[in-house]
């Protein structure tokens, strides 16, 4: 899986287009620019989550909230295996952002 998201990040990274210096094309450029760059960012993260969830693995702490000790609910880690904090503790830290 992490071999797929590298692959995936590095085409990312090759096909970001450059930025067109002339007026009537740098509206689509930079549009084009920042669609490449957020799908970066989001697989980074995503890579970043499955590279920790494989950690957690390793260490034997998978399915263990890494805020509080407690079980992450099987469905939350059925639809997001790379989740590390139980559904209250996510919410607390998304409410901090």
């Amino acid at each position: 899986m992490l071999a797929d998201l590298d692959r995936s990040i590095a085409i990312l990274r090759g096909e970001t287009p450059e930025r067109d210096n002339s007026a009537a094309d740098a509206g689509a450029g930079l549009t084009a620019h920042d669609r490449v760059a957020a799908a970066l960012e989001s697989l980074e993260r995503h890579r970043a989550g499955v590279a920790a969830a494989l950690e957690r693995i390793g260490a034997g702490a998978y399915g263990r909230c890494v805020d509080c000790g407690e079980a992450v609910p099987e469905g939350r880690l059925e639809a997001r295996p790379d989740a590390a904090r139980c559904i209250t503790c996510q919410a607390r830290r998304d409410r901090r952002r």
